[in-house]
């Protein structure tokens, strides 16, 4: 059997073969892509609710809290006014101070019975590593009735590369409700009232730690996923183009 020249047409196997490697991958980066978009859309509209609920003035905390409210209710500005447990309070550690770098500290969560008998569990705020001892804050531990206002929030959900609550030892990383009422003996509501930045007496906790700013990086990885797909389409025409 002589060798010669492949006959004509034949790169159509390799330009096939090749096509049923690039096309679904051509596909996965442009939905990719797509849902980026889809995502940006959402954000752009959750900080839009944000900024308006923000904006708002503030309401007393509602009588009631059904999932469904909490939706509408989430980062809106509340009044809250009761008499604070301080006994039961807990810290939530490994917190730095908004807006200034480097400052590592805890969040106090301190219970509040309020004046119509239910319990919720407010963030006073921020307090640097030397002051989480309730002694070395005597001043801010407020006594008798008092008012916060502040940003109403569900708990978010911890992330991957967040340390596990010890509730034994009292360590808590991310606010676990449930584990808390049973941590301080109350029937917490399901909700956390972040307190704003009105001073305490004696300057500690530092209030106002609510980030408000969610990042918004959808536009850019929607780009980049687009720019792959146009990168891999230019690749797969000038390939065969070369072959041919």
């Amino acid at each position: 059997m002589t060798g010669g020249n492949p006959p004509e047409g034949g790169t159509k196997p390799g330009l096939w073969a090749s096509a049923l490697v690039a096309l679904p991958a051509f596909l996965i980066l442009l939905g990719l892509g797509t849902w980026q978009m889809q995502r940006l859309e959402w954000k752009a509209q959750l900080l839009a609710t944000i900024e308006a609920r923000q904006a708002a003035a503030p309401i007393p905390l509602p009588a009631e809290l059904d999932p469904e409210q909490l939706t509408t209710l989430s980062y809106r500005r509340v009044t809250v006014s009761g008499t604070f447990l301080h006994d039961r309070e807990l810290l939530l550690l490994a917190r730095t101070r908004k807006k200034i770098g480097g400052a590592v500290g805890a969040h106090v969560l301190t219970p509040m019975v309020t004046t119509d008998g239910r319990a919720v569990l407010v963030n006073r705020g921020w307090v640097p590593h030397d002051s989480m001892a309730p002694t070395r804050r005597s001043q801010g531990q407020v006594q008798g009735q008092a008012t916060v206002t502040g940003v109403l929030r569900t708990p978010p959900a911890p992330g991957p590369f967040t340390p596990d609550n010890r509730p034994d030892v009292d360590e808590w990383y991310w606010i676990d409700l449930a584990a808390m009422a049973t941590a301080t003996a109350l029937d917490l509501l399901p909700v956390v009232v972040a307190a704003d930045a009105t001073a305490n007496p004696g300057g500690l906790p530092i209030g106002g730690q609510t980030r408000l700013d969610v990042r918004n990086d959808h536009l850019q990885y929607a780009l980049t996923w687009y720019s792959l797909a146009a990168g891999l389409a230019v690749i797969f025409v000038l390939y065969h183009r070369r072959e041919r």
